[in-house]
C-alpha cells in the first residue's frame, strides 16, 4: 500500500450492520409489507435496494450513510422533491410511511421509501432529447428558485475545491513522490477557479438537483425523469446543465445551444455563468478524489476503486487537473 488506510478498526463500516433481514424489518417497521424480494442497486454513498411488496409493485428504499447529512438536510431533500412532484414534474418524491413521516429510523439507520421509477439510458446526441431534457430543468430550477436551503451545503470553491484538497493533503493518499507535483497542481487548478467566478460575477444560486448527470435521468415514453436528489445543495444554475455537455467546443456549442432552447422556455438563464462550466467540473474532479478518499472506511470503496491506491491514479489526476488548468483560461461565454 502506498498510503496509510483511514480505516478505524476499532469501529465497523458504516453498513456492517445493514443485513438482508435489517433492510426488510426496517421497512415492516413503517408499513411497507415485504415478500422477501431483495435487490440491491448501484450505489456506493448510500445504500439503496429495490424490494418486493406483498401487496403493490416494487419499492426502492434508500438507507442513507450515517453522519452524512442531517436530519434537517435530508427533511429539505424531501421537501424540495414534493416541492416538484405537486408541480406535476416527473420526480419520484419519498413515500410516508404508516407513521406519516418520509424520513424513518430503525436500529440506527435512517432510511426512505420512494416509487420504483423504470426507464432507459437518454441519447443525449439528438437535438430533441436535448430540449426536452431542458424545458425539464428550466421547470425544476423554476421551483427550486421559490426558496432556499437552510441546512444544506451551497457547491461553491470552499466545499468543492478548498476542503477537499485539505483533506486529501491532510492524509497519507498520494504517494510521496507525486505529493509536491499534486500540491501545485491543485493550486494553479483552484486559481483558475477563482478566475472563473470573479468572470462570472455576482450569480444567483437556487435549489439544485446537484449530481444531474446521464446517469441519473431516466426515459420514459413521456419523456426525462429525474432520480437521486441525494447531493442536491445550493449553486449555479448550470451546475445541473454542465454534465451533459460533452466532445469538443464545437460539439459542446452545439449541446449548450440545444439545451437552453427548452430550458429557457420555462426560466431564464443568466449567460455569464458559461464562465462556470470548466470551473465546476475542475472541483467536480477534486470532489471526486477527496470523496473516495473520505469513504476508504467503508469496505466497498476499495473493492470498487482498487487503483485509487496506485501512483497511475494520482499521475493521471495531475495530467487531468493541468488539462483543466488550461481549459479555464479560455472563456466560454461564447459558447451561444
Amino acid at each position: 500500500m502506498l498510503f496509510r488506510s483511514m480505516t478505524d478498526h476499532t469501529h465497523s463500516p458504516p453498513f456492517a450492520r445493514l443485513s438482508p433481514d435489517a433492510i426488510l424489518n426496517a421497512l415492516d417497521s413503517v408499513g411497507f409489507r415485504c415478500d422477501g424480494r431483495l435487490l440491491a442497486l448501484n450505489s456506493y454513498e448510500n445504500r439503496v435496494y429495490q424490494v418486493g411488496m406483498e401487496d403493490g409493485p416494487m419499492r426502492v428504499a434508500k438507507f442513507y450513510r450515517p453522519n452524512r447529512w442531517s436530519d434537517a438536510a435530508i427533511g429539505e431533500e424531501h421537501a424540495f422533491m414534493q416541492e416538484l412532484a405537486e408541480a406535476e414534474l416527473p420526480v419520484a418524491p419519498p413515500l410516508a410511511g404508516s407513521d406519516g413521516a418520509t424520513l424513518h429510523e430503525f436500529d440506527g439507520f435512517r432510511f426512505a421509501v420512494f416509487t420504483r421509477q423504470g426507464g432507459h439510458a437518454p441519447e443525449f446526441d439528438d437535438e430533441s432529447t436535448l430540449k426536452r431534457m431542458g424545458r425539464l430543468i428550466g421547470r425544476i430550477h423554476a421551483v427550486g428558485a421559490l426558496k432556499s436551503y437552510q441546512a444544506r451545503p451551497v457547491l461553491d470553491l470552499a466545499t468543492f475545491g478548498e476542503e477537499p484538497r485539505d483533506f486529501l493533503l491532510a492524509h497519507h493518499f498520494i504517494p510521496v513522490e507525486l505529493r509536491d507535483v499534486y500540491a501545485d497542481v491543485l493550486e494553479q487548478a483552484l486559481a483558475g477557479v477563482r478566475r472563473c467566478y470573479d468572470h462570472a460575477g455576482d450569480i444567483t444560486r437556487l435549489r439544485l438537483h446537484g449530481d444531474c448527470y446521464a446517469g441519473n435521468v431516466l426515459w420514459t415514453d413521456e419523456g426525462p425523469h429525474l432520480v437521486d436528489f441525494d447531493d442536491s445543495r445550493m449553486g449555479p444554475a448550470i451546475q445541473d446543465l454542465w454534465m451533459l455537455l460533452t466532445g469538443d467546443r464545437h460539439g459542446m456549442a452545439a449541446r449548450i445551444s440545444s439545451l437552453l432552447a427548452g430550458y429557457e422556455t420555462f426560466y431564464d438563464f443568466d449567460p455569464r455563468e458559461l464562465n462556470l462550466v470548466e470551473a465546476l467540473r475542475t472541483l467536480r474532479l477534486i470532489h471526486y478524489s477527496a470523496w473516495i478518499a473520505r469513504r476508504w472506511d467503508d469496505p466497498a470503496f476499495p473493492l470498487a476503486f482498487p487503483w485509487f491506491d496506485s501512483p497511475r491514479y494520482w499521475q493521471d489526476r495531475i495530467h487531468e487537473l493541468r488539462e483543466q488548468v488550461t481549459a479555464m483560461q479560455t472563456p466560454l461565454s461564447g459558447l451561444t
